[in-house]
């Protein structure tokens, strides 16, 4: 089992920044890659960023230019860092794994709030 543990989330004024992160723990040998969705109300869970084991991104297309996902393996922590943010980035952000290629662990989500 793979436990991830987000911290980060919280309330800011549209324009502003804040940073999420993920720490994993547990069978975390073979993860694929690890990456960050989002939950907003009434709406599916949708991807935001991930990084492989060997370091490649990928980003929605809204929020490109604006988010950056790394990750420091020695602490085996992803970081997801949130400038200019608007308020359709409002929603629940889940922290994921990917193990064998399938996006099998999930943390427990932190809120991310933007005010207009």
């Amino acid at each position: 089992q793979v436990q991830l543990a987000e911290s980060g989330g919280g309330s800011v004024q549209a324009g502003g920044s804040l940073r999420l992160s993920c720490a994993a723990s547990g069978s975390i040998f073979s993860i694929n890659a690890m990456g960050w969705y989002r939950q907003a109300p009434g709406k599916q869970r949708e991807l935001v960023a991930t990084i492989t084991s060997g370091g490649s991104t990928n980003y929605a297309d809204s929020v490109k230019g604006r988010f950056t996902i790394s990750r420091d393996n020695a602490k085996n922590t992803v970081y997801l860092q949130m400038n200019s943010l608007k308020p359709e980035d409002t929603a629940v952000y889940y922290c994921g794994a990917q193990k064998f290629y399938q996006w099998n662990y999930w943390g427990h989500g932190t809120q991310v709030t933007v005010s207009s």
